[in-house]
């Protein structure tokens, strides 16, 4: 694939836990093949892993009738990748709220993870709609 192509993967899954490593496994081929670093692709899945389970446990109140939808687009040396559910979502100003008060109501671990382990992440949230990560992965060094 030459650096000037764009690719687009789309997965949908249903938001039960057993197909959390669905994604990952995905992710983990797509970020394969683009050569990123061993290193670079755990922190690749787990961010996925972490984003897919939120919505897993709480985008559809735990019940087993929702889904989620994994977006990767590979653009030259990035990857983009984007995780959305139709579910409850979550009012975003409550969270910012709670994060400067240093409260544990905010992001939670696994989005403060996510966050970490990314070059670049966006959360927005609507609440009755729904909830969409959007995050991105530049490589930083070839494998040779």
């Amino acid at each position: 694939m030459s650096s000037s192509e764009s690719k687009k993967v789309e997965i949908t899954i249903p938001a039960v836990s057993e197909f959390v490593r669905v994604a990952r496994l995905a992710i983990s081929g797509i970020a394969m093949h683009m050569d990123f670093t061993v290193e670079d692709i755990e922190d690749i899945k787990i961010a996925v892993s972490e984003a897919c389970t939120n919505a897993v446990l709480y985008a559809y109140n735990g019940t087993k009738e929702g889904y989620i939808k994994l977006t990767c687009e590979v653009s030259g040396d990035t990857l983009d990748i984007q995780i959305e559910d139709q579910g409850v979502g979550f009012d975003m100003e409550k969270v910012k709220e709670s994060e400067s008060d240093n409260d544990e109501k905010g992001l939670g671990l696994g989005l403060m993870f996510v966050k970490n382990l990314m070059d670049e992440v966006t959360i927005t949230s609507e609440l009755g709609k729904g909830t969409r990560i959007k995050m991105a992965k530049k490589i930083s060094h070839k494998l040779s």
